[in-house]
């Protein structure tokens, strides 16, 4: 017999454990530390000189990381395409023309929208500030910049180039201490200098003075004035859009004949376009995105000259572009800025109004982050004071999408005004309300149903309710029982599943699961576990499509079994056991219901160990044999992220698992010894693996590790009042038999397997199975057997026989066999080191 009980390793745990204990040993760690930043050391070398002088250079070193976007304008500027064009010589449009355009533009909308100027003095009069405002503007070196009507064309692109540089090399102008009427006024300064540099033909300082001025809005020092402080500024980004695109026009026009008011690109020459794409140019080069994003939303008109579908494609990347603001205030208005714009040139364009709006609302959480929070404190600011910065941007992107929409949005909006004010204490208008009560629905209970119906696209009442689950789950820092709020947020979450098709992406699906489990988690009735199972059977049935809600759902049921058990111990024991039944049952009518087999697998695994610790023993031997009935219809591939993967890898791991488990569990008196190791052993054996794979080999080795620990008089680890197999039998001889019996087959299959790969290309995986085994039969077979003994020499010297093995690893079994040999009770691992060679590969 190679491995009879008789030859089974007598195995001391506590011995091992102790004897696998690592060393401490002090260590000096002197400057080092994992989370120390490293620091990288930048040589730079920087221009002093500009044209025409002696260039010199300066070296410096930083730990800063290189900006992006600082070689911009190495290379070929766009500029440059444009060099052997030079200015035309322009005759003014008429007065006439001039007024009867603005007169048409200004009719693209119709007199029942608001416009923004009827809005401007009224921000201007609510946001006001007794702080102290400062401006900080760099504005160039005052260099003669002029060029000769002899000058090369290059030489004057150069020069434009140059200074443009300026703006981030020239002279740094701050002025501090302004009063909001000394803020106001050399804003208005500012734009009356940007209108006579226009006049005097230097673009480029006009250019300066609105990149400047756009940079202002990324400064909320005084968040309160931030409201004005955007009026104040656009109005000189609405300058220049309306400089830029009347000099633009007037380059199509001459004496005899104009552009009509409903020209086409087509009609427009070349050179207006060339100059038309110069300023689109010049402003793709602003390195920073906040002027970047103003300026060029400024000239958004501008496109028309270009493509007839120019502001079309324009909107949706300025959309984007807002994204990389990290400030929701600053965000906001930017947004309002573009829909502003976009009314103005192209009202008809709904999508984009609406994508400003939904990326809002998928930012305003950001209200509650560190930064925002920080800030707040830092000026002593209130969050309601701080919302009501957020309303006149609100107001006008709310206008704009609600501008000439259905008679349902209007009839909605009128009972939910009168909703609010019937209902509502707190004076916010309506579309302010909207996104408090996204943040903080926890606190309006009841009143949440009717402002969900107003929505009555369906795509857009899931967003808003991914919104709201967002909120909860953010906001509500507690567990909740409150029938109130639970039956709101299962409306909400039925919204969302049901919303679920055949058409789905995964990754939806994926959110949506997850914004479902979040609110799951957050229910708890304490203890009143029959309420809590009777919660987690009505989800059941509402998300049955979602399969990671019906996994959270199981998971959740076996903790409330466990929980259940832990509290209840020792009292009113009959029911407790009842209790955990119908836990038990949940799982076991669920877990069919899922279609990912590996789920099923686990759970069955898991659900029967909570079965097995609530001492449910039948109800456990019936989850280990549904989960022993699945594991042939396991396919040879399964799905992961996409990708079609061998399974084999996830069987073996899930069938150690089982093993594991099944050293505990108890055999039943009427099935036989062993009845599930040899049930699951006929599944492995009758599984079809795969032809050049060794995973049955390796699960077999597992097996002989399990019987081996059968064999143990006392077992490693046991469950909580139950009596596993070495209490049951005693060391029993029969019992002892049967385990050597089914051993022996296992080592005789796997020998078998070790004889078929002696062919040249399956050689190294002879050698890897064969060392494997040897370390298998090492660390559970008692040695001083003569047969055991030689089996596994044998085995050492296949392993080396054709040089496969590794010969670190082999070396080291052979220094770990010579140090187990001092212990008493391994003396005879002498003799057995001794008849072990290392062979040499030469």
């Amino acid at each position: 017999m190679l491995f009879s009980f008789r030859h089974a390793r007598s195995r001391n745990y506590v011995r091992e454990l102790e004897s696998c204990r690592l060393e401490s040993v002090s260590v000096d760690f002197g400057d080092y530390h994992p989370l120390k930043p490293i620091t990288v050391m930048e040589s730079k070398t920087k221009k002093l000189g500009r044209k025409g002088s002696t260039s010199s250079t300066s070296s410096s070193s930083s730990s800063s990381m290189m900006d992006p976007l600082s070689s911009v304008l190495d290379g070929t500027d766009p500029l440059s395409l444009f060099a052997a064009t030079a200015d035309p010589l322009l005759t003014a449009t008429t007065d006439s023309a001039r007024k009867k355009r603005d007169k048409d533009d200004s009719s693209a909308v119709g007199s029942d929208f608001e416009p923004w100027s009827s809005k401007r003095a009224d921000i201007l009069a609510r946001y006001t500030t007794n702080e102290k405002l400062s401006i900080n503007l760099c504005m160039g070196s005052e260099k003669g910049k002029a060029t000769t009507p002899g000058s090369a064309v290059s030489e004057k692109v150069r020069t434009r180039l140059e200074e443009l540089d300026d703006l981030e090399e020239g002279s740094q102008k701050e002025l501090l201490n302004l009063t909001q009427q000394d803020y106001t006024n050399r804003i208005e300064e500012l734009n009356q200098s940007l209108k006579d540099a226009w006049a005097s033909d230097q673009k480029v300082k006009a250019l300066k003075i609105v990149i400047q001025c756009s940079k202002l809005l990324s400064d909320t020092t005084v968040i309160q004035f931030y409201p004005s402080k955007f009026v104040l500024i656009t109005d000189i980004l609405d300058t220049f859009g309306k400089l830029v695109y009347e000099r633009i026009f007037s380059m199509c026009t001459d004496n005899r004949s104009s552009l009509p008011d409903n020209f086409t690109p087509e009609s427009v020459v070349d050179t207006a376009k060339e100059t038309c794409l110069n300023w689109f140019f010049k402003i793709a080069s602003i390195r920073e995105l906040i002027p970047r994003f103003y300026v060029e939303a400024a000239i958004l008109k501008c496109n028309k000259f270009l493509s007839k579908t120019g502001i079309s494609e324009c909107l949706p990347r300025l959309t984007s572009m807002i994204r990389g603001i990290g400030d929701p205030l600053v965000a906001v208005y930017a947004r309002a800025y573009l829909c502003r714009v976009g009314m103005e040139v192209a009202p008809h364009l709904k999508e984009n109004l609406n994508k400003n709006f939904f990326d809002f609302l998928l930012t305003f959480k950001q209200i509650h982050g560190d930064t925002v929070q920080n800030q707040l404190v830092v000026q002593c600011v209130e969050i309601p004071s701080y919302l009501t910065l957020y309303s006149p941007a609100i107001d006008w992107i709310l206008q704009c999408i609600s501008y000439r929409a259905a008679e349902d949005y209007i009839n909605c909006a009128e009972i939910w005004v009168e909703y609010t004010c019937r209902h509502f204490t707190v004076c916010v208008d309506l579309r302010m309300y909207m996104f408090l009560f996204l943040e903080y629905l926890y606190i309006f209970h009841e009143k949440f149903l009717p402002f969900l119906d107003m929505f009555q696209k369906e795509s857009v009442r899931v967003e808003v309710c991914k919104c709201i689950m967002e909120a909860f789950i953010k906001h509500q820092l507690e567990p909740t029982k409150d029938p109130v709020i639970l039956n709101a947020l299962l409306h909400v979450c039925k919204t969302m599943h049901d919303s679920v098709n055949a058409l789905t992406l995964e990754d939806e699906k994926r959110m949506l699961a997850s914004l479902i489990n979040g609110f799951l988690r957050m229910v708890s009735f304490g203890r009143d576990f029959e309420q809590q199972l009777s919660f987690y059977v009505e989800a059941r049935s509402m998300f049955c499509n979602l399969e990671p809600v019906l996994v959270q759902l199981i998971h959740s049921v076996n903790q409330l079994a466990m929980e259940t058990r832990k509290v209840m111990k020792g009292n009113h024991s009959r029911k407790t056991a009842a209790f955990v039944r119908a836990c038990v049952a949940f799982c076991f009518i669920t877990i069919p219901s899922l279609t990912s087999i590996f789920s099923r697998l686990n759970l069955y695994l898991h659900s029967g160990q909570i079965a097995l610790a609530n001492q449910c023993l039948s109800q456990a031997d019936a989850f280990f044999k549904a989960a022993i009935s699945l594991v042939p219809e396991v396919p040879k591939t399964i799905n992961i992220d996409g990708k079609m993967r061998s399974s084999e890898t996830f069987l073996l791991e899930f069938l150690c698992n089982f093993f594991s488990t099944l050293l505990i569990i108890p055999d039943h008196p009427e099935q036989g010894v062993l009845f599930l190791v040899r049930g699951l052993l006929n599944v492995i054996q009758d599984y079809t693996w795969e032809d050049n794979g060794d995973d049955k080999v390796r699960i077999y080795t597992n097996v002989v590790h399990l019987l081996s620990a059968m064999s143990q008089e006392t077992y490693i680890y046991h469950v909580d009042k139950v009596e596993s197999n070495d209490t049951l039998y005693g060391g029993d001889t029969k019992f002892l038999a049967e385990t050597n019996k089914l051993c022996e087959t296992l080592i005789a299959q796997i020998l078998e397997h070790l004889k078929s790969l002696g062919k040249d290309e399956t050689l190294k995986r002879q050698s890897q199975l064969a060392l494997n085994l040897f370390n298998s039969i090492l660390a559970h077979g008692d040695l001083r057997n003569n047969k055991l003994n030689q089996l596994a020499v044998n085995l050492w010297n296949l392993a080396q026989r054709h040089g496969y093995a590794d010969t670190k690893i082999t070396v080291k079994t052979l220094e770990y066999i010579k140090k187990q040999s001092k212990h008493p009770e391994l003396s005879h691992f002498t003799d057995l080191a001794a008849r072990l060679p290392l062979q040499s590969r030469t």
